[in-house]
């Protein structure tokens, strides 16, 4: 068989391949774009009836049409409003004859056949697609192979980089970091840590531009670019540039494009639309425009978002990131040092830019093929297990892409296991540190994640639990608790959960405490919380715990870690401390002593508003009776106080 296909790039969360080749190739694939509800009646007429045939060029009336990908620009809005509508497409075709005989031309979005699908996230690329005798897949096929970026991007760096040398981004504004996470989607300015705070991307017809602040669009300095980059959202249609009337400096910056630049609200005729990304009040009449070709430029941060909506999924829950995860970009919530940064060496950036997609294909060779990893790969690790991490907390689940990588990351799991991290076997290079954070990370959003436990935590204590434990909290929250960096241990190994039933599960891949935390401004007084399943902890609280309690029953519940909780002062411990402590209340007496000596040095009251916190640490190869004692603030979040803790368990020594 000489007929030779294309290998077809999917974005967006409603394709997905119906057949792929064993290098990862996809050569069918599907999706759907619009008013799906209507393709119910579409397929009962089918079901019902014979189907209907007939050949000539497309109309109105059909349930399906069939085309090549070669013959449909001429009607191809019609047949983008014909899909929209419920209608069926079946198109056929490959793209590297066209791209070898149209060399200047950018093949997505030129190629006759991409002009249709790729609104519904489907694109012939001008790759050669390997043929053969393939199996019918019984679920949606899937490859680590296909994890890699979709376009060389050296012709859109090349115009939207003409003229700049570098970006000024110096000053009082707060930036977020940019994830660039789509195979359309890619960096344009990085910080010299490599942090990206400007990037673009293609979406179904259309073209997006992220800055990560938005005064980055009305700065003098960054004017050639920001002119450079409504040209190339444009595309010479020279159409009207609609901009948010908050963003009046931004106009005047703009306008010098030449270009007829408006201050007015989302309109469908526009040509590019300029906003911010503090609002989703027209997310998906944006995501639409886009698609069916139109221009965005949006800036805005995140991390002012994160930090007043505590306990908030930014992935999820961010308005901005509601239009731009689909779109393969996303703000997150850590912030950016304004600095001055180069423009990037196109072709450095090419051969050693970082890509989400492109660094974790290559993880993933390093881990099947047994591939070595370059220098500069092995530095880029540990933003490649922060980037897993922020992708994974989209929680796309009905999203191909986003399950894609999540089965690739599970896959790598299992492969590579998860390093058995404790205080005597810290991690040390940059790969266990990756798979740490992955394993982790993993586990939260997993459809089953007990398949991964084995690999993960390969010798799991087990705890006897108690059921029907009863705990009494009253509460005044009022003052301000930060977040320490804990080594030795997980990244993260903290979980929040939201009271919002009456009865909530929780769970942590890495056990630990139960705190139940009340939210700042709030009074409560003899609250009861009944705890089910869950492993009891040595607690003891002068004034409240008698110490006949203590000796007889409390000291030796069996959860690895304990806390003694007095006047000025919580210390979590390991239990094994504390199985032999006779008497807490001369300890309490002692640190209630220095503490109060402490407040008298610094001429504060006796009585601190809120209690501090210390966490005990053996130092490595040593005896339990050499300990060092860490201040800590709790992890459990800011504006939020710790109000009681008294049962679960630790299958990690932190």
């Amino acid at each position: 068989m000489n007929a030779v296909p294309s290998d077809l790039v999917l974005i967006g969360e409603h394709a997905f391949p119906l057949v792929m080749n064993p290098k990862g190739q996809v050569l069918m694939a599907a999706s759907y774009y619009g008013i799906q509800k209507s393709l119910c009646s579409v397929a009962a007429n089918l079901n019902n009836c014979p189907i209907k045939t007939e050949l000539g060029d497309f109309r109105s009336g059909l349930a399906v049409y069939i085309t090549d990908a070669y013959s449909v620009e001429k009607y191809a809005k019609d047949l983008i409003a014909f899909i929209k509508a419920g209608g069926g497409l079946i198109m056929a075709g490959q793209a590297w004859h066209w791209a070898g005989t149209h060399p200047q031309e950018n093949t997505l979005k030129n190629f006759p056949g991409n002009k249709v699908c790729s609104v519904a996230g489907i694109y012939f690329s001008k790759r050669y697609g390997e043929v053969g005798i393939f199996p019918v897949p019984k679920q949606i096929p899937y490859s680590w192979l296909a994890l890699s970026v979709g376009k060389d991007f050296k012709d859109d760096l090349q115009i939207l980089l003409e003229g700049v040398s570098e970006f000024n981004i110096q000053g009082e504004a707060i930036a977020s970091e940019v994830m660039v996470h789509g195979p359309l989607a890619f960096p344009i300015a990085v910080t010299p840590a490599g942090k990206a705070f400007i990037a673009g991307a293609y979406y179904g017809q259309g073209r997006v531009i992220l800055l990560s602040h938005e005064s980055y669009m009305d700065r003098d300095s960054l004017s050639t670019f920001l002119i450079n980059a409504i040209k190339w959202l444009d595309e010479d249609c020279k159409g009207v540039i609609g901009i948010l009337h908050s963003l009046k400096a931004a106009h005047t910056v703009l306008s010098k494009s030449g270009l007829d630049c408006q201050l007015t609200g989302f309109r469908k005729d526009l040509s590019v639309y300029v906003c911010t990304s503090y609002s989703d009040a027209q997310c998906a009449e944006i995501q639409e425009f886009v698609a069916e070709g139109g221009g965005l430029m949006i800036g805005g941060h995140a991390w002012y978002f994160a930090q007043t909506h505590c306990g908030c999924n930014v992935m999820t829950d961010y308005p901005g990131n509601h239009i731009l995860n689909k779109m393969g970009l996303s703000l997150l919530d850590n912030t950016l040092i304004g600095e001055l940064c180069k423009a990037p060496e196109i072709e450095q950036s090419r051969k050693e830019g970082y890509h989400f997609c492109n660094m974790l294909h290559r993880f993933a060779e390093h881990v099947y093929l047994g591939k070595e990893l370059t220098n500069h790969e092995q530095s880029c690790l540990k933003q490649l297990g922060s980037d897993c991490a922020s992708y994974l907390q989209m929680r796309c689940h009905d999203s191909t892409a986003y399950t894609s990588i999540l089965d690739g990351l599970c896959d790598i799991v299992k492969k590579f296991g998860v390093p058995q991290v404790s205080s005597n076997s810290p991690v040390e290079n940059a790969k266990d540190h990756l798979m740490l954070h992955i394993g982790s990370e993993v586990y939260k959003v997993s459809p089953d994640p007990d398949t991964l436990l084995p690999y993960i935590i390969k010798d799991r204590p087990k705890f006897p639990t108690v059921s029907n434990a009863r705990v009494r909290i009253s509460a005044k929250t009022e003052d301000y608790i930060g977040r320490a960096e804990v080594l030795k241990r997980a990244p993260v190994v903290h979980e929040r959960f939201p009271l919002d039933a009456e009865m909530v599960q929780v769970c942590n891949l890495w056990g630990g405490l139960i705190y139940i935390i009340a939210p700042p401004q709030s009074k409560v007084d003899g609250v009861e919380f009944v705890v089910q399943d869950a492993v009891q902890a040595p607690y003891f609280k002068s004034g409240e715990t008698s110490v006949a309690d203590w000796v007889d029953r409390i000291r030796q519940a069996p959860a690895p870690w304990a806390e003694l909780e007095f006047e000025n002062i919580i210390m979590t411990l390991e239990s094994e401390f504390i199985r032999n402590l006779d008497h807490p209340d001369e300890v309490a007496k002692l640190w209630d002593t220095i503490m109060r000596s402490i407040a008298d040095l610094a001429a504060k009251p006796g009585k601190f508003p809120r209690k501090e916190r210390l966490m005990t640490l053996k130092y490595p190869n040593e005896d339990t009776s050499s300990v060092i004692m860490e201040y800590m603030d709790t992890d459990v979040g800011s504006t939020q106080e710790v109000i009681q803790r008294n049962h679960g368990n630790l299958c990690h020594t932190i």
